[in-house]
């Protein structure tokens, strides 16, 4: 009964939120899922698709990517849609109102969205306060990022404030020097930047598992936007730094096919359809040359089992969704698992 109810729900409120402005439609949408997180009774994957990774055990691969839940307040709710795991953030040192509105815009008849938010959050202290009173029993992972006027040279003081403040809440870590969203953070891909980013973590984590008694793994996200020498030198890095894995991938900032539907000179990232084959051809070339047990998280244009399926077939482990979840709501979630749960291993 509960289920056909959530089903319902969705039906009817989609069509209405898709005509409201987007960034206001995914406010109500969250807000309007927790009041109505009783109802939703999502139906237990099987155990079958449980898996362990990074030394973490998630009930089956699917997971809510970051930026769907920047600050924490909404994680029981999501969480009681069936996740996995949930990756909140970005979260930076300090709250930020992030770009000027608008600044998030649907592209329908592509099945996707483009944004350029800009890391807009509460700044990571709120973070940890929800985090502190979450009930949410899944794989709680934190992507990390640095203030908008945060020099890259000292970058690395953000994210190690970061990682200090939520090391005792988070399952996992997600370094996100990928955004295309806040000016100059992609140049933190180049290998001078990520080592100097990514080295200040490891140490700091040292310090923070022999404290607190959990090594919190760290992983590292990355663009859809490399090309094969950029991928080569961040899979050197991978091992050279011991980054935990990867998470393949973030927005593309390549608008051009769709300049023509965005506002002039409109800059920011694309997700959604037009993003899947880009994310598999990185997460493919990743698994290439990390060999077959490197973590990989799959993220990018999943919109329907089928484009989960060749995810996982590209190399990923998990996945992670975010504009199918907005295009589709939660049956989405039960279309996936159920497929998943219908293959044989």
């Amino acid at each position: 009964m509960r289920a056909t109810l959530s089903r319902a729900l969705t039906r009817a409120s989609l069509p209405a939120l898709s005509r409201l402005n987007p960034e206001v439609a995914h406010y109500l949408a969250l807000a309007g899922l927790k009041l109505t997180r009783p109802l939703w009774g999502i139906k237990p994957a099987p155990a079958r698709l449980a898996l362990r990774l990074c030394g973490l055990s998630f009930a089956h691969p699917l997971g809510l990517a970051a930026g769907f839940d920047k600050n924490g307040d909404f994680l029981d709710a999501l969480g009681a849609l069936g996740f996995s795991h949930i990756e909140l953030g970005t979260v930076t040192p300090r709250p930020q109102s992030g770009n000027p509105k608008p600044r998030l815009f649907r592209l329908a008849a592509a099945q996707a969205l483009v944004n350029r938010m800009g890391f807009n959050n509460k700044g990571v202290d709120h973070l940890v306060r929800m985090l502190a009173r979450s009930h949410y029993r899944g794989i709680r992972g934190i992507s990390i990022g640095r203030n908008f006027d945060t020099p890259n040279d000292e970058a690395q003081g953000d994210y190690v404030h970061c990682l200090r403040k939520i090391y005792p809440y988070a399952d996992y870590v997600a370094v996100n020097i990928s955004s295309p969203n806040t000016a100059h953070l992609r140049e933190l891909q180049e290998p001078d930047s990520l080592q100097r980013i990514v080295g200040a973590l490891v140490e700091a984590r040292q310090a923070l598992a022999g404290r607190f008694g959990k090594h919190v793994p760290l992983l590292l996200k990355i663009a859809p936007d490399l090309n094969a020498e950029q991928i080569t030198g961040i899979v050197q890095l991978l091992r050279v730094l011991e980054v935990d894995g990867v998470i393949a991938t973030n927005t593309s900032s390549n608008l051009q096919e769709f300049a023509h539907e965005l506002p002039p000179n409109q800059q920011g990232g694309l997700s959604g359809a037009p993003l899947h084959h880009l994310s598999i051809r990185i997460i493919a070339q990743l698994r290439s040359a990390l060999g077959p047990d490197y973590p990989i998280i799959g993220v990018g244009g999943i919109l329907n089992a089928d484009s989960a399926r060749q995810t996982l077939q590209a190399g990923a482990n998990l996945l992670q969704i975010y504009t199918g979840f907005v295009l589709r709501g939660p049956p989405l979630i039960e279309e996936i698992l159920a497929t998943l749960a219908a293959e044989p291993r």
